[in-house]
Protein backbone atom coordinates (compact mmCIF):
# COMPACT_ATOMS: atom_id res chain seq x y z
CA UNK A 1 0.00 0.00 0.00
CA UNK A 2 1.20 3.44 -0.95
CA UNK A 3 1.93 5.41 1.70
CA UNK A 4 0.25 8.66 1.02
CA UNK A 5 2.23 11.12 3.61
CA UNK A 6 5.12 10.86 1.43
CA UNK A 7 2.61 13.25 -0.96
CA UNK A 8 1.68 15.91 2.05
CA UNK A 9 4.43 18.12 0.49
CA UNK A 10 3.64 18.03 -3.41
CA UNK A 11 1.87 21.23 -4.38
CA UNK A 12 -0.84 21.02 -7.21
CA UNK A 13 -2.28 17.71 -6.18
CA UNK A 14 -5.66 17.08 -7.26
CA UNK A 15 -6.67 13.87 -5.86
CA UNK A 16 -10.29 12.28 -4.26
CA UNK A 17 -8.09 12.35 -1.31
CA UNK A 18 -8.20 16.57 -1.51
CA UNK A 19 -11.15 16.81 -3.27
CA UNK A 20 -14.71 15.88 -3.67
CA UNK A 21 -16.14 13.55 -6.70
CA UNK A 22 -18.48 16.75 -7.75
CA UNK A 23 -15.20 19.03 -7.76
CA UNK A 24 -13.28 16.34 -9.92
CA UNK A 25 -16.33 16.47 -12.74
CA UNK A 26 -16.65 19.93 -12.05
CA UNK A 27 -12.44 20.51 -12.81
CA UNK A 28 -12.71 17.70 -16.00
CA UNK A 29 -15.32 19.68 -17.25
CA UNK A 30 -13.53 22.87 -16.97
CA UNK A 31 -10.81 21.22 -18.80
CA UNK A 32 -12.72 20.29 -21.33
CA UNK A 33 -13.93 22.38 -24.85
CA UNK A 34 -15.89 21.30 -27.94
CA UNK A 35 -12.61 22.69 -29.78
CA UNK A 36 -9.31 23.80 -29.34
CA UNK A 37 -6.71 26.11 -30.61
CA UNK A 38 -3.73 24.40 -33.07
CA UNK A 39 -1.40 25.67 -30.97
CA UNK A 40 -2.55 23.77 -27.84
CA UNK A 41 -3.37 20.76 -29.06
CA UNK A 42 0.21 20.76 -31.45
CA UNK A 43 2.45 23.04 -30.09
CA UNK A 44 5.12 21.12 -28.47
CA UNK A 45 4.03 17.98 -29.40
CA UNK A 46 2.42 16.16 -32.38
CA UNK A 47 0.78 12.84 -31.77
CA UNK A 48 -1.73 10.69 -34.59
CA UNK A 49 -2.59 7.08 -34.36
CA UNK A 50 -4.56 4.70 -36.62
CA UNK A 51 -6.18 1.25 -36.72
CA UNK A 52 -4.86 -1.29 -39.59
CA UNK A 53 -5.99 -4.37 -40.68
CA UNK A 54 -2.57 -5.93 -40.26
CA UNK A 55 -1.35 -8.70 -37.21
CA UNK A 56 0.68 -6.57 -35.02
CA UNK A 57 4.26 -8.32 -35.56
CA UNK A 58 3.79 -8.39 -39.11
CA UNK A 59 3.13 -4.66 -38.97
CA UNK A 60 5.78 -4.20 -36.39
CA UNK A 61 8.16 -5.99 -38.37
CA UNK A 62 7.70 -3.66 -40.87
CA UNK A 63 7.97 -0.85 -38.86
CA UNK A 64 11.23 -2.27 -37.48
CA UNK A 65 13.45 -2.17 -40.95
CA UNK A 66 14.08 1.31 -41.95
CA UNK A 67 14.58 0.88 -45.36
CA UNK A 68 10.64 1.12 -45.58
CA UNK A 69 10.60 4.59 -44.94
CA UNK A 70 11.11 4.90 -48.03
CA UNK A 71 7.58 3.34 -49.20
CA UNK A 72 5.52 5.20 -46.23
CA UNK A 73 7.01 8.52 -45.70
CA UNK A 74 5.93 10.89 -48.63
CA UNK A 75 9.59 12.27 -48.92
CA UNK A 76 12.50 10.36 -47.65
CA UNK A 77 14.38 8.45 -50.17
CA UNK A 78 17.83 6.34 -50.99
CA UNK A 79 19.11 5.63 -47.47
CA UNK A 80 22.13 3.75 -47.78
CA UNK A 81 24.71 2.80 -44.97
CA UNK A 82 27.35 5.13 -43.54
CA UNK A 83 30.01 4.06 -42.32
CA UNK A 84 29.03 4.24 -38.42
CA UNK A 85 26.94 0.83 -37.93
CA UNK A 86 23.75 1.06 -37.88
CA UNK A 87 23.23 5.17 -39.29
CA UNK A 88 21.99 5.34 -42.37
CA UNK A 89 21.68 8.59 -44.83
CA UNK A 90 19.28 9.22 -47.85
CA UNK A 91 17.80 11.70 -49.37
CA UNK A 92 14.75 14.15 -48.05
CA UNK A 93 12.70 15.39 -50.55
CA UNK A 94 11.09 17.64 -49.17
CA UNK A 95 14.07 19.98 -49.87
CA UNK A 96 16.02 19.98 -52.65
CA UNK A 97 19.96 18.84 -51.71
CA UNK A 98 19.16 17.69 -48.27
CA UNK A 99 20.30 14.43 -46.74
CA UNK A 100 18.84 12.62 -43.87
CA UNK A 101 20.16 10.54 -41.39
CA UNK A 102 18.51 7.43 -39.31
CA UNK A 103 18.86 5.31 -37.03
CA UNK A 104 16.25 2.85 -35.83
CA UNK A 105 15.91 1.68 -32.37
CA UNK A 106 13.62 -1.27 -32.45
CA UNK A 107 12.25 -3.22 -29.30
CA UNK A 108 10.07 -5.97 -30.10
CA UNK A 109 9.14 -7.09 -26.45
CA UNK A 110 7.12 -3.32 -26.26
CA UNK A 111 6.76 -3.12 -30.58
CA UNK A 112 8.13 -0.30 -30.28
CA UNK A 113 10.02 1.43 -33.34
CA UNK A 114 11.98 4.95 -33.00
CA UNK A 115 13.28 6.32 -35.79
CA UNK A 116 16.41 8.82 -34.41
CA UNK A 117 16.77 11.05 -37.42
CA UNK A 118 18.38 14.41 -38.40
CA UNK A 119 18.97 16.64 -41.34
CA UNK A 120 22.07 17.66 -42.65
CA UNK A 121 24.39 15.50 -39.91
CA UNK A 122 24.71 12.33 -38.71
CA UNK A 123 26.64 13.36 -35.40
CA UNK A 124 23.09 14.51 -32.98
CA UNK A 125 20.20 12.85 -34.24
CA UNK A 126 17.51 14.99 -32.37
CA UNK A 127 14.20 14.46 -35.13
CA UNK A 128 13.09 11.64 -33.24
CA UNK A 129 9.72 9.73 -34.02
CA UNK A 130 8.22 7.73 -31.51
CA UNK A 131 6.31 4.41 -33.17
CA UNK A 132 4.62 1.63 -31.26
CA UNK A 133 2.44 -1.02 -32.19
CA UNK A 134 -0.52 -2.13 -29.83
CA UNK A 135 -2.98 -5.49 -30.65
CA UNK A 136 -6.09 -3.93 -31.44
CA UNK A 137 -7.49 -7.23 -29.52
CA UNK A 138 -6.51 -6.00 -26.46
CA UNK A 139 -7.46 -1.91 -27.06
CA UNK A 140 -10.49 -2.70 -29.35
CA UNK A 141 -11.28 -6.45 -28.95
CA UNK A 142 -10.97 -6.91 -32.49
CA UNK A 143 -7.99 -8.50 -35.01
CA UNK A 144 -5.29 -5.80 -36.37
CA UNK A 145 -2.96 -3.42 -34.57
CA UNK A 146 -3.08 0.28 -33.47
CA UNK A 147 -0.07 2.36 -34.23
CA UNK A 148 0.98 5.04 -32.75
CA UNK A 149 3.02 8.03 -33.64
CA UNK A 150 4.44 10.84 -31.12
CA UNK A 151 7.23 13.85 -31.90
CA UNK A 152 8.34 16.52 -29.53
CA UNK A 153 9.48 19.67 -30.39
CA UNK A 154 13.09 19.83 -29.93
CA UNK A 155 14.47 23.30 -29.53
CA UNK A 156 16.16 22.39 -32.65
CA UNK A 157 13.15 22.50 -35.03
CA UNK A 158 12.96 26.21 -34.27
CA UNK A 159 16.20 26.91 -34.52
CA UNK A 160 19.19 25.27 -37.00
CA UNK A 161 21.77 24.20 -34.57
CA UNK A 162 23.79 23.84 -38.33
CA UNK A 163 23.48 26.52 -40.73
CA UNK A 164 26.62 26.24 -41.98
CA UNK A 165 25.68 22.57 -43.34
CA UNK A 166 22.63 23.60 -45.51
CA UNK A 167 22.74 22.57 -49.09
CA UNK A 168 22.08 26.15 -50.44
CA UNK A 169 20.96 29.40 -48.31
CA UNK A 170 17.49 29.36 -49.13
CA UNK A 171 16.71 26.17 -48.22
CA UNK A 172 13.62 25.99 -45.50
CA UNK A 173 14.44 24.33 -42.07
CA UNK A 174 12.34 21.64 -41.08
CA UNK A 175 11.33 23.61 -38.10
CA UNK A 176 9.20 25.81 -39.96
CA UNK A 177 7.06 22.46 -41.18
CA UNK A 178 6.04 22.55 -37.56
CA UNK A 179 2.42 23.20 -37.63
CA UNK A 180 2.07 21.01 -40.98
CA UNK A 181 3.18 17.92 -39.09
CA UNK A 182 -0.10 16.68 -38.24
CA UNK A 183 -1.20 17.13 -41.15
CA UNK A 184 1.86 15.76 -43.15
CA UNK A 185 1.91 12.85 -40.48
CA UNK A 186 -1.17 11.98 -40.87
CA UNK A 187 -1.00 11.41 -44.78
CA UNK A 188 2.21 9.10 -44.06
CA UNK A 189 -0.04 7.45 -41.46
CA UNK A 190 -2.65 6.65 -44.43
CA UNK A 191 0.17 5.65 -46.88
CA UNK A 192 1.56 2.83 -44.33
CA UNK A 193 -2.38 1.81 -43.09
CA UNK A 194 -2.72 0.85 -47.44
CA UNK A 195 0.13 -0.61 -47.84
CA UNK A 196 -0.07 -3.00 -44.75
CA UNK A 197 -3.74 -3.73 -45.22
CA UNK A 198 -3.22 -4.23 -48.80
CA UNK A 199 -0.49 -6.12 -48.49
CA UNK A 200 -1.98 -8.32 -45.56
CA UNK A 201 -5.37 -9.03 -47.24
CA UNK A 202 -3.58 -10.36 -50.63
CA UNK A 203 -1.71 -12.85 -49.10
CA UNK A 204 1.74 -10.61 -49.98
CA UNK A 205 4.86 -10.71 -47.61
CA UNK A 206 4.33 -6.93 -45.51
CA UNK A 207 7.84 -6.20 -45.09
CA UNK A 208 10.08 -6.79 -48.55
CA UNK A 209 13.64 -6.18 -49.44
CA UNK A 210 15.82 -3.32 -49.67
CA UNK A 211 16.68 -2.57 -52.87
CA UNK A 212 20.10 -2.66 -54.31
CA UNK A 213 22.07 0.43 -54.73
CA UNK A 214 24.05 0.68 -57.87
CA UNK A 215 27.56 1.87 -57.63
CA UNK A 216 27.64 5.60 -57.57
Amino acid sequence: MTDRSTLADVPGLVTVENTGPDELVARCQELTSQTYPHQQVYGEYCTIHEYVDCPPKAAYDYLSRGHHLEEWTCSLRDFEPTGTPGLWVGRDRLEEGTRIYCRVEAHPGAMTVDYHCAWDQGDELWMIYLMRVVPAALVLGRPGSVITWTNCRHPYYRNNPRPDLAPHPARRWVGEYWDLFYAGHTLEMNNLKAILEHRHRNGLPVSTSPAKRAAR
